[in-house]
């Protein structure tokens, strides 16, 4: 995942990205990519272009984890602690 993180903010520093991107432009970028992600499927579920899914799919995931970049957001803790909440408020459908 480091390496990962390093790739990323690699992309952003040679761009000038990590001295512009702030909080409020990378939330929203989540989102617009997201609708991007949305619009592969939006008239045709059953013909999916999953080379366009694997795309938007990836500006979704770079713009999230810069965000845990700038922000000093571990990820894998981000991601268990999401986890552990999902099982207290959701149990288990066998218990």
């Amino acid at each position: 995942m480091d390496k990962l993180l390093e790739t990323i903010q690699e992309m952003r520093r040679t761009r000038g990205w990590d001295n512009s991107d702030t909080l409020p432009i990378l939330i929203k970028s989540v989102s617009v990519e997201a609708a991007e992600l949305l619009e592969t499927i939006q008239w045709d579920e059953q013909n999916i272009d999953m080379e366009a899914v694997k795309g938007e799919l990836a500006d979704v995931l770079m713009y999230a984890l810069s965000i845990c970049i700038d922000y000093d957001i571990d990820v894998q803790q981000l991601i268990e602690d999401k986890i552990r909440n999902v099982y207290t408020r959701y149990p288990a459908k066998d218990e």
